[in-house]
């Protein structure tokens, strides 16, 4: 295995295991068993670190070929991927858990700065992700040009509050709400096709 994928490996094993912990870079060369000069010279800072780690693990969870596939509508393709997105905090019981560990984490008063830092880094990967779905439909002349960043934060809130609906006791499936929200947020945007 190279040296580079033994420690994003390492990396996304120790995020894994703490629930987004902190995640340090003395940590996950001991982890990786390289020295912290070799883990310097392909990541240089906690960052670059982190921002590699969470990149990879999207991809591995959610790769993109979903959003190049032209057999499908282009609205269709973003409502899927987005769809995605807001499954990965699961649902009833688990995604409780899982907002549960978010305000423990990142939004408690007593979260450290550090730990803060982690969830700031995993918001920009997703920003980016989403940013990267709208370039591609642009790409292919299915959505209009346009400020793709404040287009991908307002699919997030959106994305978002589905997320905390799933972690809520409600009488009927989210998942039909779901559709209906992220159906409606898509057909905001200027679509040409």
């Amino acid at each position: 295995m190279d040296t580079r994928r033994k420690i994003l490996d390492a990396a996304a094993s120790m995020m894994e295991e703490n629930d987004g912990q902190r995640l340090t870079v003395r940590a996950v060369a001991a982890r990786a068993g390289v020295g912290m000069g070799t883990l310097r010279y392909y990541f240089p800072t906690q960052r670059v670190l982190l921002d590699a780690v969470l990149a990879a693990m999207y991809e591995s969870a959610m790769p993109d070929d979903r959003i190049h596939d032209t057999a499908l509508p282009a609205r269709q393709r973003l409502v899927d991927n987005l769809g995605r997105l807001v499954a990965t905090i699961g649902t009833g019981d688990e995604a409780r858990r899982r907002w549960e560990e978010t305000f423990r984490n990142y939004i408690s008063p007593d979260a450290p700065d550090d730990v803060r830092a982690t969830y700031t880094a995993f918001d920009e990967q997703v920003t980016r992700r989403v940013e990267t779905w709208l370039s591609v439909l642009v790409e292919q002349g299915a959505l209009e040009e346009g400020d793709n960043t404040a287009r991908a934060y307002f699919l997030l809130s959106v994305v978002n509050g589905l997320v905390l609906w799933r972690a809520l006791p409600l009488a009927e499936s989210a998942l039909t709400r779901e559709v209906d929200a992220l159906t409606l947020a898509a057909e905001a945007l200027p679509f040409t096709l």
